[in-house]
């Protein structure tokens, strides 16, 4: 084997080594790539040893224009404005209004509460119950945020009327993960820049994909109402009656988010703003939204913008640390020996993608969806190009598949943020087991568009023409 392979094995090994340790990611992928940078110089200069292209500092020294290049990149400027979008929103009252209107509409239906959940997840993100966690998602991508506010919102509602704890920890965990997916959304920005593909193609591919996951979750919890009545109450003997008054309320009170979301993607997908632009339109319009429910003051003004400088810092952070740790590997020959390794494994073309999800599911158990953007799929991703598939449609199913890391124990981030939150007597146990049916649910949809493309494609086709 030759000496960079072994060398690139190392580096990769202490990395997760320390990792397991408990050392903070950013400062860790960039410390222990500069120690291995060293390693290789000095074996190159002391003792001649081949390490493939690190053999000096002045070659290592061309990490500066990578970081020149973060620092300069305009679609990364989107970051802050997405971030402080969905944070404002949160702040903004338009969830607390949602679910109390969508409570009446679909509360006398036997789940109709966890479909409130998903609904409003959505129009958050466009804008709960089921319902809710689809209304989140579209307006935000903070999932941290998302699962916070719909257990909040949610969860003593739903204990009150005694749904079974881990169905209701499994609804609102899974929806509050819609937010990572249906666009506007930070994860699809950073795996735009890294692989160099169109923000707006990975928006539109996102979108039918994140909604039927969303209609996936909303059929199952009807059909539990249906098999398993003991787990999901009737509707209350004492329910008030729905009007078609009712009805026009819940959907008056979408109309708010439904606008913003439209006001950001509708500009990216025509052609009017850059996805940068869109950003900024979504940060202000959020304000807006907080300025009329009369939550809008510089109390929150203030906690927002430092919230949102804190997730920015962390999200760079990561970046920088990543960029070194990319850099060193690729000058050791980590790329070559990793697209050794996948030819070697003698797949055609769909097998080496099943192969690449495998490996982005197993490491979603062990590290957060930014250390596999930043990392394993810049390494990935020209295995694929090579192979001649579609970009949109594979960096789809990755971010279909990175969904589940905010699920799957033992780092499954939507799960601490959920344990943090719930009313007193709920436990990790009960969320464990209610996550269960959703993760299945998700790899469902990941087979679905992995066996038919176009449920991806289709929309990007009609925007932009075939490919």
């Amino acid at each position: 084997m030759p000496f960079y392979e072994i060398l690139s094995i190392a580096l990769m090994g202490t990395f997760i080594l320390a990792l397991f340790l408990g050392y903070p990611v950013a400062w860790l992928l960039a410390g222990v790539s500069m120690l291995f940078a060293a390693i290789a110089i000095t074996l190159t200069t002391q003792f001649g040893i081949d390490t493939f292209l690190l053999t000096s500092w002045v070659k290592f020294s061309g990490i500066i224009d990578r970081f020149d290049a973060i620092m300069s990149n305009w679609v990364l400027v989107s970051l802050p404005m997405f971030v402080y979008m969905g944070l404002m929103l949160d702040r903004s009252g338009v969830a607390d209004v949602m679910m109390r209107n969508f409570v009446k509409v679909f509360g006398g239906i036997r789940g109709g509460l966890g479909l409130t959940v998903i609904v409003i997840a959505f129009c958050l993100k466009y804008l709960p119950h089921g319902a809710i966690g689809i209304l989140l998602a579209a307006s935000t991508g903070i999932v941290g945020a998302s699962v916070v506010l719909l257990a909040m919102l949610s969860m003593p509602i739903m204990l009150q009327h005694h749904y079974s704890k881990p169905l209701a920890c499994g609804i609102v965990a899974a929806s509050g993960t819609l937010g990572i997916l249906i666009p506007p959304s930070i994860m699809l920005v950073l795996m735009a820049d890294q692989v160099s593909v169109s923000v707006g193609d990975l928006f539109m591919g996102a979108l039918v994909p994140g909604l039927l996951l969303g209609v996936l979750y909303m059929i199952f919890v009807m059909l539990v109402g249906i098999f398993r009545p003991d787990i999901v109450p009737p509707r209350p003997a004492d329910a008030e009656k729905l009007t078609v008054r009712q009805i026009g309320i819940a959907f008056l009170s979408t109309i708010p988010t439904f606008g913003l979301i439209l006001v950001v993607l509708g500009s990216i997908f025509f052609g009017i703003a850059t996805p940068t632009e869109a950003s900024g339109l979504g940060a202000f319009g959020a304000m807006v939204l907080a300025a009329a429910n009369g939550k809008l003051n510089w109390k929150v003004i203030r906690q927002v913008g430092l919230d949102t400088t804190t997730t920015t810092c962390f999200i760079f952070a990561i970046f920088i640390g990543a960029t070194v740790f990319a850099y060193v590997l690729r000058m050791i020959g980590g790329d070559e020996l990793i697209t050794e390794m996948f030819k070697g494994t003698g797949l055609g073309p769909n097998g080496l993608v099943m192969l690449v999800l495998a490996v982005v599911f197993v490491a979603g158990f062990f590290l957060d969806w930014f250390e596999i953007v930043l990392i394993i799929l810049p390494l990935l991703a020209p295995v694929i190009k090579h192979a001649g598939l579609d970009m949109t449609w594979f960096l789809i199913l990755v971010a279909l598949m990175l969904q589940t890391s905010f699920l799957t124990p033992p780092v499954g981030f939507s799960l601490f943020y959920l344990k943090g939150v719930v009313p007193k007597g709920v436990t990790i146990r009960d969320i464990y087991i209610g996550v269960i049916p959703f993760v299945a649910l998700q790899m469902m949809m990941v087979a679905i568009c992995f066996q038919w493309p176009q449920v991806i494609l289709w929309l990007p086709e009609q925007m932009y023409g075939a490919k």
